[in-house]
């Protein structure tokens, strides 16, 4: 039976602590399908301890494995309806403070799968984050924990996953039924990928900043992969180099380097452009949720520009409507290490919705992220950041200021929620920390639903003075 192609496509960006304004690491992706709308939730998978023997089940390839009978609590972003599309629990992070976001597409090429070929029933991003997350106490343990299930179970698809902890993060590409190679991305730098295999340069005698599935190097060496006279790059190896990616990945990857190195001057759909990449000045999560929220912003690439058809219309932008989730998973350094982890969520399309923080270390979130359901409705968040954005772009000329200040204003207050928070959490430990979390979570939830609510009811009014159905005529007649 042959693997079903991958029918998601990302954008991903990482950084390390030293990278970062405030000592945070770093791991970011949008969540991208090829339908308008695959509802999302949000919600807080509790520990599990004794369980009795079980295995997990895909409803989507048949993937088959056995459960660990203790687990970690952890957050996660899966479907809401599991049943038809998978469960795909997509991005969380777990108790012991590691983060994971899985997956973005990647693509062997087909020299290297003709020697080792996807495994139609293997372990898929649709089970992944379920299978890895709850079992993990590092980022490094979480490539080695991964690792061993593809050796065991296989592939059927190439996935880049992310992990980070307080200290590390790193980044790993499984492109073939059984190989992988990982990097850590090193303290100082960044990394932006886009559903093209992104590594490059493999030092293997480097177990601190690389790891990689056992007889890579051999199954390279027989099969005659290597088409480089020097050095071992992993994207030429297993990578692809395509028609497709120059138009529809490498330029993602070269508006991220832009936002980050505004000025190193690059060709958008270079097959070279860098992995490993450093910035003279510190990265925030705004500047993490720009680029997540970007469409070539102020370029003559930006679909929503005024520019010819043949340039707006060239690329496939990072912020898309079919983005069901975007997450910024952060791990602060500068407090203590059970306030420090922060789920960024964005559930609207991000060119015209906010990031809203919610604290990992939590015991439920708000019944309206938790509880999407399959229709649009007045109450869950995922639909109202949807309706939203639906009403932006429909009047982007009319709406885009309004919205942009609204977007805004949201960073100002979200940031001064987060400090008063950490503030107020600064004496508290224990369950009494985990309770003061998780009800400000509840308290951003129903404040960003009264904000938000409002800014759109405001739009919807002034939408209805846009109609062209109408007539100016004497007001005396």
């Amino acid at each position: 039976m042959k693997a079903a192609k991958h029918l998601t496509a990302c954008t991903t960006v990482l950084v390390g602590k030293k990278a970062t304004v405030d000592g945070s690491t770093m791991i970011a992706r949008n969540d991208d399908t090829f339908l308008a709308l695959t509802p999302q939730r949000f919600y807080v998978h509790p520990a599990e301890k004794n369980q009795p023997k079980r295995a997990w089940v895909s409803n989507q390839n048949g993937f088959t494995a056995p459960i660990p009978s203790d687990g970690y609590r952890y957050l996660a972003t899966p479907n809401v309806e599991t049943d038809k599309t998978g469960e795909y629990a997509e991005s969380g992070i777990n108790s012991q403070n590691v983060a994971m976001s899985a997956t973005e597409s990647v693509y062997g090429n087909p020299q290297a799968l003709a020697f080792d070929p996807l495994v139609a029933n293997g372990l898929a991003e649709d089970s992944l984050q379920t299978m890895v997350l709850p079992y993990i106490n590092s980022a490094r343990d979480g490539v080695r924990y991964l690792g061993k299930m593809i050796k065991e179970y296989g592939s059927p698809e190439g996935n880049g996953v992310l992990f980070s902890d307080n200290d590390e993060v790193w980044y790993m590409e499984i492109v073939t039924g059984h190989h992988w190679v990982a990097q850590r991305i090193p303290d100082d730098a960044y990394a932006v990928a886009a559903n093209q295999v992104a590594i490059q340069q493999v030092t293997f005698d480097d177990p601190d900043n690389f790891m990689y599935s056992e007889g890579i190097q051999e199954f390279v060496t027989e099969n005659h992969l290597n088409p480089d006279q020097d050095g071992w790059n992993f994207r030429h190896i297993f990578g692809t180099s395509t028609e497709k990616d120059r138009h529809y990945n490498t330029p993602r990857v070269w508006f991220g380097q832009r936002c980050l190195n505004p000025e190193i001057k690059q060709n958008p759909q270079s097959s070279d452009l860098p992995f490993i990449c450093r910035t003279s000045h510190k990265i925030s999560v705004e500047d993490v949720e720009y680029i997540l929220s970007s469409h070539y912003n102020e370029t003559k690439y930006d679909p929503l520009g005024p520019g010819d058809d043949a340039d707006r219309l060239k690329f496939r932008p990072i912020s898309m409507n079919r983005t069901q989730n975007s997450h910024v998973l952060q791990l602060r350094n500068d407090v203590p290490k059970e306030s420090s982890a922060i789920m960024w969520v964005c559930f609207g399309v991000p060119a015209f919705s906010p990031y809203v923080p919610f604290f990992a270390n939590a015991t439920d979130t708000d019944p309206s992220y938790s509880s999407t359901p399959v229709h649009l409705d007045d109450v869950s968040a995922y639909w109202m950041y949807r309706k939203l954005s639906m009403i932006v772009e429909s009047h982007y000329v009319d709406f885009i200021e309004q919205d942009t200040d609204y977007v805004t204003d949201a960073k100002e207050s979200l940031r001064t929620h987060v400090d008063q928070a950490l503030k107020g959490a600064k004496n508290l430990s224990g369950d009494e920390l985990t309770a003061f979390l998780t009800t400000q979570n509840h308290q951003v939830t129903a404040d960003m639903r009264k904000t938000t609510t409002k800014f759109t009811n405001d739009l919807i009014e002034k939408g209805l003075t846009l109609s062209r159905l109408t007539f100016n005529m004497d007001i005396n007649l």
